[in-house]
């Protein structure tokens, strides 16, 4: 795809958000007005500044990465404005805020590129560590930056700007520099967690002692997550941590053990959190506790069943009947009112942005780029599976957000850096 083929494209999918904005529009008795325009044209000026500052320090970046994401963010914007306007119209500020934060990032890596990340793997990680913590400040305290506690969960920060509050999860920040430690760690140390190593029957796993400083980071970062109970980010950092791994070292014990580790934790916090007991619940069996816990994934599979193949039309379906359509299941809801097409079409494009990611990671020279691209693009592709399989039923839910289409800035900004940094990887292996 060439630059002027990405363009296009960038325009078309701005065009198909602005022409989903109508249809709903249209549904609900009105036509195209001011919120059609305005979608138009945010997508276009946050997508086509990204673009911009690809073109200007990243211009051998691959060009099959932007358009798959506006085309994602798009199809979830129609479903979010169609369930509830007022978030719709937040998440075009958080997509301009991402898209400006994104390109910052494109600008700062332009001199001396993502091995300043390496670099400062350490000072990243005391940053990533204190952002996980911070929702944790009391709610009360006289100072304009406090915890805040959602849904039971210790996940915010909000931020008094005296004229508003802004709040935010540090959390999905926090996850890229993990990962960038990671990464980095693991591309120090690579030859020794290869060359030595201990055998335990047919398989094989690096020295523990080179392990240790990795370890320590990894377990503080998932139990303060355990601690703000937040078990699908949890989840979410071990999966990728396990893959990382095993990318680094090829050693398939990580797998098995990895496996292992991730159902003893998962039956620990069945024993330990009602929460997730009914989770598990409503996963076995939703609808045998229809009226309780099975009451979200059952009105998520009718939703996806009276989606056929073309959908009610964006507007003329019920997505409003699941609980939490816009941040859980805003796959549900796209499968209901797109239908089974656009379902298939939207797991198409997260395979390409997984599949384009382990290219850059397969053509990288460095082994920190390698790593990096690899990490970030496992665990993106590990918490689309875990969202999406939640909605089919194949795995438990663990209330995480599908990347790009649910409703929530934080999500959308964490995920727009992390492409800017792929971006900036691509280019600096093409070099």
């Amino acid at each position: 795809m060439t630059r002027r083929a990405e363009w296009t494209t960038l325009v078309t999918a701005s065009g198909l958000a602005a022409f989903g904005v109508s249809l709903v529009n249209f549904a609900n008795g009105g036509g195209i007005d001011v919120q059609v325009g305005l979608t138009f044209l945010v997508f276009l000026i946050a997508f086509g500044t990204v673009a911009t500052a690809v073109h200007i320090w990243a211009p051998k970046a691959t060009p099959l990465l932007l358009p798959s994401v506006v085309a994602v963010t798009a199809i979830g914007f129609l479903e979010i404005f169609r369930l509830d306007p007022i978030r719709a119209g937040l998440q075009r500020w958080w997509l301009l805020i991402g898209a400006a934060l994104a390109s910052v990032v494109l600008w700062l890596l332009a001199s001396r590129g993502t091995s300043v990340l390496r670099r400062y793997r350490n000072l990243i990680l005391l940053v990533s560590v204190t952002l996980l913590v911070a929702p944790n400040l009391p709610s009360d305290w006289g100072f304009p930056i406090r915890g805040m506690e959602v849904n039971g969960s210790r996940l915010w920060v909000t931020i008094d700007l005296g004229f508003i509050n802004v709040g935010f999860q540090p959390g999905e920040l926090a996850k890229l520099g993990l990962v960038v430690f990671m990464a980095a760690y693991l591309a120090d140390h690579q030859k020794a967690l290869r060359e030595a190593h201990r055998r335990v029957g047919p398989f094989r796993f690096p020295e523990p002692r080179q392990l240790i400083p990795l370890l320590l980071a990894w377990g503080a970062s998932v139990l303060i997550l355990v601690w703000q109970r937040d078990l699908g980010a949890s989840l979410l950092l071990f999966a990728g941590f396990v893959l990382l791994l095993y990318a680094a070292t090829g050693a398939s014990g990580y797998l098995v053990s990895g496996a292992v580790l991730a159902l003893l934790a998962g039956f620990t916090a069945y024993q330990a959190f009602d929460h997730v007991q009914r989770r598990v619940i409503g996963w076995l069996a939703p609808f045998d506790h229809f009226a309780d816990e099975g009451y979200q994934i059952a009105q998520g599979l009718f939703a996806l069943g009276s989606g056929s193949l073309s959908g009610a039309g964006p507007g003329l379906g019920r997505p409003d009947l699941i609980p939490n359509a816009a941040t859980d299941f805003i796959f549900a809801a796209v499968g209901e009112e797109l239908g089974f097409a656009a379902s298939v079409a939207v797991i198409a494009l997260y395979s390409l942005l997984v599949a384009v990611g382990i290219g850059i990671a397969f053509r990288s020279r460095s082994t920190f780029r390698k790593l990096l691209a690899a990490g970030l693009t496992l665990v993106f592709g590990v918490q689309v599976f875990l969202i999406v399989g939640g909605i089919l039923r194949l795995v438990p839910l663990t209330g995480i957000t599908l990347p790009f289409m649910s409703y929530g800035g934080s999500a959308l900004v964490g995920n727009l850096v992390l492409v800017a940094l792929l971006l900036r990887i691509s280019h600096e292996e093409a070099g």
